[in-house]
């Protein structure tokens, strides 16, 4: 029985997933019968062997007990008797050999035994040695972890110097800037100078909130000029590399001054920006000045 010719007989009229199921699902049934038929074959082979083995055996039996009492049967009884005893004779000396092969292994063996002690006792070293390798790499992650605890210690030291060299750093650019307004500022704001924040409180004090007050007076410097005829105010962030933070206070703090009804200008003053942060300040109209020139002019 063939099932992909079943497959192909049923493709079309039940599909080809189900022809494929039937036909697999027969192909197993036919070859179980041939199964079971071969199985039954050897069974009855298997009987009639069986019987005529015991047909044999009897017939032996009989043979047998009749040759027992026959003289030839004695002869050749006394014949076997003597290739026995040459055969005896062979095995004694085979045996002896075998004496002697086991008397060789013994002594092979007693060398093993003390090759087995030998390395018995290196193994004892080696252990010994390990275990005093394993005691000295415990001293030592305890040492590399003493050095790890150390060098934690130094980083954050580090860092705590770094913020204070950053703000130090910062604090001498904010008063440089401070110091030297014309000279950063003069080309762009005419007749420029630091704001007298005692006079800016009491101008703008009744228009702003205490809170919004506070937070433009944090600003790093608050400058007054001329520019293009109109005077304004510009409120500063400065900072040796600007960010995002920078960009974001200046235009927030700006805005107080504007809300009070004045004209004023962000600005970022720095001596180096990321483009991103160049970016964001141009979105958020807030000038940048980069080393005493105009972002745009950079």
């Amino acid at each position: 029985m063939d099932p992909f010719r079943i497959y192909e007989e049923l493709r079309e009229s039940l599909g080809e997933a189900a022809a494929r199921s039937l036909a697999a699902t027969l192909g197993s049934m036919f070859d179980e019968l041939r199964e079971t038929v071969t199985k039954d074959d050897l069974r009855s082979l298997r009987d009639a062997i069986d019987a005529d083995l015991a047909r044999v055996s009897g017939t032996l039996v009989s043979l047998a007990d009749a040759q027992r009492r026959t003289d030839e049967r004695v002869a050749e009884l006394a014949e076997a008797q003597g290739r026995t005893e040459a055969r005896i004779a062979e095995l004694a000396e085979a045996q002896r050999r075998t004496d002697e092969r086991v008397g060789e292994l013994a002594e092979a063996q007693r060398r093993t035994d003390e090759r087995v002690g030998e390395l018995a006792e290196a193994q004892r070293r080696t252990d010994e040695r390990v275990g005093e390798l394993a005691v000295a790499q415990r001293r030592t992650d305890e040492r590399v972890g003493e050095l790890a605890e150390a060098q934690k210690r130094t980083e954050e030291t580090l860092q705590r110097l770094s913020v204070r060299v950053d703000k130090v750093v910062g604090d001498c650019f904010e008063q440089k800037f401070r110091d030297r307004l014309p000279a950063y500022l003069g080309l762009f704001l005419r007749r420029a100078r630091l704001v007298d924040i005692g006079e800016l409180i009491d101008r703008i004090e009744s228009r702003v909130t205490d809170s919004e007050l506070t937070d433009l007076l944090r600003a790093d410097a608050i400058a007054s000029g001329v520019i293009g005829g109109e005077g304004f105010h510009l409120v500063i962030e400065a900072s040796v590399t600007a960010d995002a933070e920078d960009v974001i206070r200046a235009k927030r703090r700006a805005g107080v001054l504007e809300k009070a009804g004045l004209r004023v200008i962000p600005l970022v003053a720095c001596e180096g920006a990321a483009e991103v942060t160049r970016r964001q300040a141009r979105d958020a109209d807030v000038r940048l000045w980069i080393d005493g020139v105009a972002a745009d002019a950079a």
